[in-house]
């Protein structure tokens, strides 16, 4: 179920054996994205439940999910860019069955990120779910 860009993630994944390695590859995703502009930055997109500042703001065109975001933590940020590959570009009615637990454990994340981290990955996909859910 999971999109071509996650499976690129994934196949880059078994290459890296190295969990520091692991850790600067999603960083250096996160370092991709274009920022979340200043005007986006507002209550109504923070996510709660996260340790760093996030947001995320969702936009549905045509039935189909998107959404960017932003965090003052380089690793969350990474973590926003790993959830834009899993989500982005899919049809708004499988936004909320994606196993997104499953599917991030493939690459191992829920045995090398902190607890702190992992409620606010957590809080992300809960958001995620609760905006395409109320599309659909």
């Amino acid at each position: 179920m999971a999109s071509p860009a996650f499976e690129d993630i994934v196949e880059d994944f078994e290459f890296l054996e190295d969990w520091e390695d692991r850790y600067r590859y999603v960083i250096d995703q996160g370092k991709a994205m274009e920022p979340l502009p200043d005007a986006l930055k507002v209550p109504a997109t923070k996510v709660d439940g996260c340790a760093s500042q996030v947001w995320l703001h969702p936009t549905i065109e045509g039935g189909v999910f998107r959404f960017d975001g932003e965090s003052d933590a380089m690793i969350v940020r990474g973590l926003i860019a790993v959830l834009k590959a899993l989500y982005n570009d899919l049809p708004v009615a499988e936004v909320p069955v994606v196993d997104a637990r499953a599917e991030l454990a493939r690459l191992g994340l829920n045995d090398h990120l902190s607890a702190q981290r992992s409620n606010g990955l957590r809080a992300m996909i809960e958001r995620i779910g609760k905006v395409a859910a109320a599309h659909v």
